[in-house]
């Protein structure tokens, strides 16, 4: 197991948001790098249109939680580079036994997300043959769900828009507050 625990200890910050309350300590063949309490994850940044295919957490929830900090914290410390913090994630990955189909998505992704980020953005020509590939390949199995998501989810947010306009009481963003 590359990481110190397979427990992972959280708080939820908000609606997309937790914060790790116990370090996560991942063990590489030579470096070794700590998430530290207080550092805030959204566990897997997968577009809502995807996570259908990639739900949030799963097997590589850990792999998530330390991409995350990589990309954040590793790339401002210098500990990493945003091409090895996406390659790491890989690997890692495969080490938390993720299938490979799943695993090369998942680092499409990240080095899509890569080329969004000016901070991420370094290095990224390298690896975009790879993506290119693999995205032309995933093409026909993720885009058309992706589409029919993406107008049931225009639907939806008009629909909940009317309700909420109509219905009294139907902004509940006061409730916010309140602990269940």
């Amino acid at each position: 197991m590359p990481f110190a625990s397979s427990a992972l200890t959280v708080r939820r910050v908000s609606d997309e948001l937790w914060e790790v309350v116990e370090p996560l300590v991942y063990r590489g063949r030579r470096d070794v790098f700590v998430v530290p309490a207080g550092f805030r994850t959204d566990f897997a940044s997968v577009p809502r249109v995807a996570v259908w295919l990639i739900p949030r957490f799963g097997r590589y929830t850990l792999a998530a939680v330390l991409h995350d900090w990589l990309v954040t914290e590793g790339i401002a410390g210098r500990a990493v580079s945003s091409r090895d913090a996406d390659g790491l994630f890989r690997r890692v990955l495969r080490e938390l036994g993720v299938p490979p189909v799943r695993r090369w998505l998942m680092w499409t992704g990240a080095r899509w997300g890569a080329l969004v980020t000016p901070v991420r953005r370094a290095g990224w020509w390298r690896d975009a043959p790879g993506v290119l590939v693999l995205s032309a390949l995933a093409a026909p199995v993720v885009v058309p769900p992706a589409l029919a998501i993406t107008v049931a989810l225009a639907v939806y947010t008009v629909v909940e828009s009317a309700v909420t306009a109509l219905v009294p009481g139907g902004d509940r963003r006061g409730d916010r507050g309140m602990r269940l």
